[in-house]
């Protein structure tokens, strides 16, 4: 039965309301893929195999109707809390943190059905694009343990693509749960902020990343992502950025009519050439299924990025100045490199936050005015797969690329405020997973999803050798 922890979510769920398989037989099969493999990747930093049973044994006896994801193993970033279990982000400044309550999207997961597996590994604060931090270590890529998988939820990702988790949840400010689908092969999905909650989770998501920030749900087939998306998603009292937004159907046909429009590279950074023909592959593909895709490039993304760099980079570590104020020494290497970027830069003044705030607005209007006639876009995840551990620079193209400009790609659609869906399509030379990106104007989640669908229908997630 090794081969269950590689299925869909959907189809373990048809195979458990058919009763061809128990949650708990379900999660003895995970229990045994984590105890296998987790060693080498250290994806799950929270896991207690009794705990996990007895969740799965409760669900068999229970006379109850079964919710929509009854016996669905999971996982969950250690940022998003999770009660009786560590959520640390990271840091040793955070060392034993243990929450009593759940948030809002977990208890939405325990009413479903979901059986809980544990925490998964995250950088410190969460602000890289690689996990790795002073109290657990780094996160492996299961393609090639020499890589990273990503960040800030690359355990969840490493989990996930090498069948420890069914499906799970991560989060993104700015790239958080696409970089790292990306760079494992799986596929996610960054929601409109406020359609799912993001009430527990640490640090909170307020000031600019009330905006820029969202919890996403993260599994192996874009099916997978819209069911959880469905089941967990809607307005939860206390968000101030949720919204009474309704879930919408959209039909086949409904979705050929939407233009896509659609670009290679955005003109300032380049991406390798397996990244170019991903993107050329997604178009002739979506096209032979009657889509409109046309080449399309909004005007104002170098803007947004620099609007970002300022929320996420310069008020990010002022933001987290008083936590580490005076245990500096306590900090992770990668989380002080993140800390060296931002102050190449002065601290923003108040005329200068004043200032981006109403700049945002108005970047944002201009955005949403140059989507009216393309509503959706399709285009690069990243410049570049799965990076080796600590490697911050690279050659594309004959040029430079940093670390922070390669992952540009996502980072608009944080200022946006905008859905932001990752499908795997294609291979890097070293074989190495290549995914495309799908993203929508505010609270066209659902659209997105069922572009991200029909363009999985010729590529898709392939398991990693290691996890067969």
């Amino acid at each position: 039965m090794s081969d269950l922890v590689l299925k869909s979510a959907v189809d373990l769920l048809a195979m458990i309301s058919a009763r061809k398989l128990s949650p708990l037989e379900l999660a003895e099969e995970h229990i045994l893929q984590i105890k296998r493999l987790n060693p080498q990747l250290n994806a799950l930093i929270d896991f207690d195999e009794q705990r996990v049973r007895a969740q799965a044994h409760a669900l068999d006896q229970s006379p109850a109707q079964p919710g929509p994801l009854h016996g669905l193993p999971m996982t969950v970033k250690a940022s998003i809390a999770v009660a009786g279990h560590r959520c640390e982000t990271g840091s040793l400044l955070n060392k034993g943190h243990i929450p009593t309550e759940d948030a809002v999207i977990v208890t939405r997961m325990r009413q479903a059905g979901a059986v809980v597996l544990g925490t998964t590994n995250c950088p410190e604060f969460l602000m890289a694009y690689e996990t790795d931090n002073r109290l657990y270590g780094r996160t492996s890529n299961p393609w090639d343990l020499t890589r990273t998988s990503g960040g800030s939820s690359g355990g969840e990702s490493a989990a996930i693509a090498a069948g420890l988790s069914a499906c799970g949840f991560g989060s993104d400010g700015g790239g958080s749960v696409r970089e790292p689908a990306h760079f494992t092969g799986i596929c996610a999905l960054k929601p409109t902020p406020g359609r799912i909650p993001s009430i527990g989770h640490l640090p909170p998501c307020v000031g600019p990343f009330s905006l820029l920030g969202a919890v996403g749900p993260m599994a192996r087939t874009i099916a997978d992502v819209s069911l959880l998306f469905r089941v967990l998603s809607g307005q939860a009292d206390g968000d101030p950025f949720g919204a009474p937004v309704p879930l919408r159907g959209y039909t086949l046909e409904n979705l050929k009519q939407i233009k896509i429009g659609f670009f290679e590279d955005d003109s300032h950074t380049p991406v390798t050439p397996e990244t170019r023909q991903a993107v050329d592959d997604s178009v002739r593909s979506l096209r032979s299924h009657g889509f409109q895709v046309e080449p399309f490039r909004p005007r104002a993304l170098e803007q947004a990025r620099k609007l970002w760099w300022k929320y996420f980079v310069r008020c990010g570590a002022m933001l987290f100045s008083p936590l580490f104020t005076g245990r500096e020494a306590e900090l992770s290497p990668t989380f002080q490199n993140f800390l060296d970027i931002a102050r190449q830069d002065p601290p923003l003044t108040g005329d200068e936050l004043l200032t981006a705030w109403a700049e945002a607005d108005t970047l944002r209007a201009l955005l949403l005015d140059e989507m009216q006639e393309f509503p959706l876009l399709l285009m690069p995840v990243c410049s570049v797969p799965a990076f080796r551990h600590g490697e911050r620079q690279w050659v594309v193209d004959s040029r430079p690329v940093d670390y922070l400009d390669a992952m540009r790609y996502t980072q608009w659609f944080n200022l946006l405020g905008a859905p932001a869906a990752v499908v795997p399509v294609g291979r890097s030379q070293e074989g190495l997973p290549i995914g495309i990106q799908i993203a929508g104007r505010p609270y066209r989640d659902e659209a997105v999803l069922g572009v991200a669908a029909a363009l999985e229908h010729d590529f898709g997630y392939q398991p990693p050798p290691m996890a067969l």
